[in-house]
């Protein structure tokens, strides 16, 4: 049986879970007051506040650290790889801590577990971190040499989401052809050709559909206006396209269960909701093309899912392409525990960071 210990970083909370193999003994969200969190600078300061807390769920719950097997974390920001199981190191530290390749509190999370690891027997990894690239050479065309199309969305959902609707239906990964669809607080839609994601939109700076808070794809000439119209500050239109887009630049809202309550007797949050889910479906249909018309299925996931209203519009536009198959909520604490499980198992490799797959340009 191997004890597995999983992290989850957020930038006010600290998700901590205990598995035996794939099953979930115990788990936990803490949410850290504004009060302890305003006294660091930045994030990367937290270490031994968060770590703290860390150990503190464990000894409450008689999780005996030197039995642990793995302590895996949601990372990390590094250059560009393949998906799969990564052991962390010190160069993938040192990335992470550069910002080079942008900086999210999952950063924190690998260096919390090398550090708890460095005197036990457990093995520090990560699973699909968010810089997980398997863009094919034509999805990465701008149509500018200046700019490329890089690979930054929800990596960790996409992979098990698929690996899931894979497992349960008795079929391989990397034999099938599927589009993903994760509904969060970032939308991200995505082809799955024969276990790669080999196209995607980075919804997280300005691409693909607008989402409750980001506003996905802008009309470029009306951007390139905007920003040199002198009215706005460089941090003031960043804001703009990640945090007060999409449904909270509309409505001033971004509960989509708050919004979808209101779209019943107010005909703009009904037309901004629908807006949205209009956007997913045609980022699925042109995900379908990618793919020459050959889906197996088309997965929704994330915490919008459960939304029955939403699900059933996908449905009534996309499912002449495949059928639809929805997967609620996040599932990143299992989605972590199952990666590292299947890494310690040997159903996939354990990849050393400095001797993998680093994708170029």
């Amino acid at each position: 049986m191997y004890k597995i210990l999983v992290l989850n970083l957020g930038s006010t909370s600290t998700k901590i879970a205990y598995y035996e193999d794939e099953a979930c003994i115990i788990k936990t969200n803490i949410e850290h007051p504004a009060e302890e969190i305003k006294q660091f600078n930045h994030f990367m300061e937290q270490n031994k506040y968060r770590e703290n807390y860390i150990k503190k769920f464990m000894s409450e719950n008689n999780v005996d650290i030197s039995e642990l097997d793995v302590i895996v974390s949601r990372g990390g920001h590094t250059k560009p790889l393949e998906g799969g199981v990564y052991r962390v190191c010190e160069e993938m530290l040192e990335q992470q801590a550069s910002g080079l390749y942008g900086q999210h509190p999952c950063d924190l999370g690998s260096k919390i577990a090398y550090g708890m690891c460095e005197r036990i027997k457990a093995i520090p990894l990560v699973v699909d971190p968010p810089i997980t690239d398997e863009f094919e050479p034509l999805a990465r065309l701008s149509g500018h040499p200046l700019i490329e199309r890089r690979s930054s969305f929800h990596a960790l959902s996409h992979k098990a989401t698929a690996k899931r609707y894979a497992r349960e239906n008795g079929l391989k990964y990397d034999e099938l052809n599927l589009i993903v669809v994760h509904l969060g607080g970032g939308v991200s839609v995505a082809p799955h050709g024969k276990g790669r994601m080999i196209d995607g939109d980075n919804g997280l700076e300005g691409d693909g559909a607008y989402s409750t808070n980001r506003t996905g794809a802008l009309p470029v000439g009306d951007l390139v206006k905007l920003c040199f119209s002198g009215e706005y500050s460089y941090e003031q239109v960043k804001k703009m396209i990640n945090g007060n887009g999409g449904l909270m630049a509309y409505l001033g809202e971004s509960d989509v269960k708050t919004i979808e309550s209101n779209a019943k007797h107010d005909e703009k949050a009904a037309l901004y909701l629908d807006g949205m889910v209009y956007q997913v479906c045609k980022n699925i249909g042109s995900c379908a093309t990618v793919l020459y018309g050959k889906v197996d299925a088309i997965l929704v996931t994330g915490g919008i899912a459960y939304s029955s209203s939403i699900v059933q519009k996908i449905k009534d536009r996309c499912e002449f392409i495949a059928p639809v198959v929805v997967y609620p909520g996040e599932n990143e604490m299992e989605s972590l525990a199952r990666g590292a499980f299947g890494g310690l198992k040997g159903d996939e490799p354990i990849r050393n960071f400095n001797e993998s797959t680093t994708v170029t340009a």
